[in-house]
């Protein structure tokens, strides 16, 4: 979990709860589960989706909240069941961005069931050298 960044606001712990509470459990755990981290000049988030079609995926961004939707499609109910653990449907997960951020240039890539998100730091947010003059110079300069 990312540890305290003014870039990048705490994960939607509802979601996670209500997802959690309602579709995870010891042995099937929360649907979307997420890795986050910076990467230099970038933050990167994947998020596991096995068995998601990739046109089902819609990601999207709308003041500062990115929001991830899948849809895996029901099973077919004239199967004869022996274990139905896997959840069906839509599911969507929020991340809530910073101010610092360039939400135009966010990159996703879906490769081998995992989806990952690579949103840079906006040039503006990134640390720059200021510098700093002397009396001086400023005599110098006039």
């Amino acid at each position: 979990m990312l540890g305290f960044d003014p870039f990048f606001r705490d994960f939607d712990r509802l979601t996670q709860q209500l997802f959690g509470a309602t579709l995870g459990t010891l042995t099937r755990p929360a649907v979307m589960p997420v890795d986050a981290w910076r990467d230099g000049d970038n933050y990167v988030v994947e998020l596991d989706l096995p068995g998601i079609n990739a046109e089902s995926l819609d990601v999207s961004v709308d003041n500062d909240v990115l929001t991830v939707r899948a849809e895996r499609p029901a099973a077919k109910e004239d199967r004869d069941w022996l274990v139905a653990e896997r959840p069906h449907g839509v599911f969507s997960r929020q991340v809530f961005l910073g101010n610092g951020l360039d939400t135009d240039k966010i990159t996703a890539d879906y490769t081998d069931g995992v989806l990952r998100l690579t949103i840079p730091v906006a040039e503006a947010a990134k640390p720059r050298k200021i510098a700093i003059a002397t009396g001086a110079q400023k005599a110098i300069n006039a």
